[in-house]
């Protein structure tokens, strides 16, 4: 194993998440909702690194995208106004998603 230039250690919580120690954060240049990649070496090193902030084009999403495209244009009778029930029934079922906040920190039943 390599000499280490910086050392640096986090508890893994029962829920199997960690929080990046701010050193590795600093050399990383790591920001909230940033990316990382982990990538095993053969002799079983973990490496650690900030990803692109460009994320990869899905080629099946994007293809995907382009069918719907294609049947809107080649049939447009098939677009049609959603109902105020269904609009209602999704929003009871999900609304709530939007009241949750991704900086805060888990709770400690969460961890």
């Amino acid at each position: 194993m390599k000499e280490s230039v910086l050392h640096s250690e986090s508890t893994l919580t029962n829920r199997y998440q960690t929080t990046i120690p701010e050193p590795i954060r600093n050399v990383l240049k790591l920001h909230k909702r940033d990316k990382i990649a982990y990538d095993i070496l053969s002799d079983g090193q973990v490496v650690i690194t900030r990803t692109s902030d460009k994320p990869a084009d899905d080629p099946v999403f994007s293809q995907f995208l382009d069918f719907l495209e294609q049947d809107m244009l080649t049939h447009p009778e098939h677009i049609h106004v959603i109902s105020q029930k269904l609009l209602d029934d999704s929003n009871a079922l999900i609304g709530h998603i939007n009241d949750i906040n991704l900086d805060e920190p888990l709770s400690s039943e969460d961890e």
